[in-house]
């Protein structure tokens, strides 16, 4: 089964002169939609400077891709640390830590809000936060593990049932990604076009693929994709899903 969001189907935000798009889940007293152990999935281009919208308490966790400008994090106490173009961010959701973007540039990021298992493990509660940078050349032509519950190939550790994968691709260039035991996948199209099957997705695009035992997609053109791997026991979006078929 299939269940598609268009870039225009996505909830909007505006926001301190930014935007926001929610591609799954949207903000605090909004109706709901999620798809496994993503609780939200959204996009936002921020002017330097602007801060995020307020979080919601959920139990889980926010893993971040800076594609553009630099987020300063800045506690009460202790110096200010940067999330760079091309790394990822995992803190939870519950992290109060004040987060701008940089004064000097604008921001294009994404954020996926990933649902606790309820398995804490004591990797985890030594690693409250982290991030790494995943280069374009780790991530060109393949799907580069960026987090993982087992923080695989020094992946970023995550507490929810999720594999998060980054890849850039260049026309032409296919990708087959296996869904282990039922499981489910979520598809970003981050800039780009690809075709799955009859589907044309573009940039701005997503797509849920449940019951499935593969996601296979090729590039038309130069594309750079975000792909998050869920359990199927919790997988669900909600009948408001746009473009849904079958």
């Amino acid at each position: 089964m299939i269940a598609l969001r268009r870039n225009g189907e996505r909830h909007q935000l505006r926001h301190r002169g930014g935007e926001g798009w929610f591609s799954l889940g949207r903000p605090a007293g909004g109706v709901r939609d999620t798809f496994g152990a993503i609780v939200r999935f959204e996009e936002y281009r921020l002017p330097p400077g602007a801060s995020f919208p307020d979080a919601d308490p959920v139990d889980a966790e926010i893993l971040t891709y800076v594609r553009e400008g630099a987020l300063v994090r800045a506690p009460l106490s202790g110096a200010a640390t940067f999330v760079h173009p091309g790394e990822f961010h995992r803190a939870p959701a519950t992290d109060a830590v004040p987060t701008k973007v940089s004064r000097t540039q604008s921001a294009h990021l994404f954020r996926a809000w990933l649902s606790a298992d309820g398995t804490e493990t004591e990797a985890s509660v030594d690693r409250p936060e982290e991030q790494r940078r995943f280069s374009a050349a780790e991530r060109h032509g393949l799907l580069c593990v960026v987090a993982s519950p087992d923080a695989r190939n020094g992946s970023l550790l995550l507490r929810a049932d999720a594999l998060v994968l980054s890849a850039i691709l260049e026309p032409g260039q296919h990708v087959v990604h296996e869904l282990v035991g039922g499981r489910n996948a979520w598809l970003h199209i981050v800039c780009g076009q690809v075709a799955l099957g009859s589907i044309e997705l573009n940039e701005g695009d997503g797509v849920g693929l449940s019951a499935e035992r593969s996601i296979s997609f090729t590039a038309r053109d130069p594309t750079e994709i975000l792909l998050l791997d869920v359990g199927a026991g919790a997988a669900r979006s909600s009948s408001s899903t746009s473009g849904g078929v079958s």
